[in-house]
């Protein structure tokens, strides 16, 4: 297997850079004090001063100088005084930076999160967004489902880590745009054909810290009397940790917290990258003549901004967290387009989901509601309840159009067969957008690409991004900032998995919200 081994780590590049520009700015160039700085004891005592106005700066509040520079679609920015270091500038184009993430999303964002939040003004960050509005994002599909009802120990842990994140919401954001974490629970239905799958899965939920009971038809039948079981074999009910939150809520505290950490966000997309011979680089394994001599490495990126003009921000790592337009963005790059080890491509494809919010008030669809989990239906499509006002969600994948014709003639005869309660019930909205698709293994690629030494890979969630976000940022920002896995080991996400062939099937693929 091909690996690039670099004279510096991939930490030590950005942070010695970093590090070393702050050092210079701070440590005594003026003349006058080179005497000074001869003697021991004064050196000593100019480092502690300057190590304690440090201290005095990370902690002091700044409310006023962010509050200036951010406004955000749910709302000016508030209470962000917890958020010390650099301050974001929204308007300032960096040429340079450290990490370059492409993507702004809820993956991109938190990995932006995560990096300033622990280097502060010790780590310039980018990001890329071509879509401000996300109004092609999967955020105006996504239910905001959490759960931790898989076959895959990553999947279950990195749904564990984001429940206790939800939990924790106000101390990582403060209360100012809360993300209305409502643990209801989910229940997973399952015919005879799943159900041996579907009882191994709970148990090693179980294992590893979920919460969850198996129930048959007949006690299903008894604690939801308003639900059809009819060619169900096996029910798993949650009991703690699931539920649901509000997508925008987070996507947004995500990308205002890094913002008042320091990060930068360019509106802008991705065309083209720039690239630079390096001879420090050996490259072993591979079969496609690169040499010590001629390995090139990523460089700068090309940025088309909203005007048509091009610009090119130079990094020292990058990150692709592009949703479903990483397979493109990878491309750029000649990943899947080169020679050797850049003949495989990133599998990454854009699907559909559509969502319709639709209402009933009848009488007997209110005890329903005070006792309702998000069901997820033995077909795949999924429904939770929106507010106890009578209005429900209901999800499927479909590449069938989003409307009220398709809804009747291909989604209500369902519905209401599982939940005759929703026999009368009326679309008050419905929306169609895409999210990322690993068509390789349907579950996420995470980590360093094997080739380019300073590229790495986020993406490919496959539906589950939303609520993985907080544990794969925190997981990439590990990478980057330690060279290694901390909290979660997910390293069999990794690219290599594609190299080598070796898919990591995900049985409960229907619970992809």
């Amino acid at each position: 297997m091909l690996r690039c081994r670099h004279l510096m780590s991939r930490l030590q590049m950005p942070f010695h850079r970093a590090y070393a520009t702050s050092d210079k700015s701070k440590g005594g160039d003026n003349e006058s004090e080179g005497k000074e700085d001869s003697h021991p004891i004064r050196r000593t005592f100019r480092l502690l001063g300057n190590d304690m106005r440090k201290i005095k700066e990370f902690f002091v509040p700044q409310e006023q100088e962010i509050d200036s520079q951010l406004e955000y679609k749910k709302g000016p920015a508030k209470n962000l005084g917890k958020f010390g270091g650099d301050k974001g500038n929204l308007d300032e184009f960096q040429t340079h930076c450290d990490v370059l993430i492409i993507g702004g999303g809820a993956i991109g964002s938190s990995i932006a999160f995560w990096l300033k939040q622990k280097a502060r003004d010790g780590l310039n960050v980018v990001v890329v967004e071509k879509d401000e509005t996300y109004a092609k994002s999967g955020v105006h599909v996504s239910t905001g489902a959490l759960c931790q009802q898989f076959s895959l120990p990553e999947n279950i842990q990195m749904s564990l880590f984001g429940a206790e994140f939800m939990r924790k919401a106000n101390e990582h954001f403060g209360s100012d745009i809360p993300l209305h974490y409502t643990p209801h629970g989910q229940l997973v239905l399952a015919q005879e054909s799943d159900a041996v799958a579907l009882q191994q899965s709970s148990q090693l939920q179980n294992e590893l810290g979920a919460r969850n009971q198996l129930l048959t038809p007949d006690r299903l039948q008894t604690r939801f009397p308003w639900l059809n079981t009819q060619n169900v074999a096996l029910g798993c009910l949650s009991l703690e940790g699931e539920g649901w939150f509000d997508s925008w809520a987070l996507l947004t505290n995500l990308r205002r917290a890094a913002c008042g950490y320091g990060a930068h966000i360019v509106h802008g997309q991705v065309t083209g990258f720039q690239y630079q011979s390096q001879s420090d680089i050996i490259v072993t394994g591979d079969t496609s003549g690169t040499t010590e001599s001629n390995y090139q490495s990523l460089d700068k990126v090309l940025v088309q901004m909203p005007d048509g003009t091009e610009r090119t921000i130079k990094f020292a790592l990058c990150v692709i967290a592009a949703g479903s337009d990483s397979g493109q963005v990878a491309r750029l790059a000649h990943i899947g387009q080169g020679a050797g080890i850049l003949q495989v491509p990133l599998p990454i494809d854009a699907r559909q989901r559509h969502t319709y919010v639709i209402s009933t008030q009848e009488e007997k669809t209110h005890s329903m509601a005070m006792s309702m989990p998000m069901i997820v239906d033995t077909s795949g499509s999924y429904i939770r309840r929106q507010g106890l006002g009578g209005h429900y969600v209901y999800g499927i994948n479909s590449a069938s159009a989003a409307d009220s014709t398709n809804f009747d003639l291909m989604i209500r005869p369902s519905l209401t067969k599982r939940i005759p309660a929703f026999e009368g019930a009326t679309i008050e909205h419905c929306s169609s957008g895409s999210y990322a698709y690993n068509v390789y293994d349907e579950n996420g690629i995470l980590g360093a690409h094997p080739y380019y030494h300073n590229l790495y890979i986020a993406t490919g969630f496959s539906g589950q991004g939303m609520q993985q976000s907080p544990a794969v940022g925190r997981a990439v920002s590990e990478l980057i900032m330690d060279g290694q896995f901390r909290t979660l080991d997910l390293s069999r996400l990794s690219f290599d998995r594609l190299i080598v062939d070796k898919p990591m099937y995900e049985f409960n693929s229907l619970n992809s919200i």
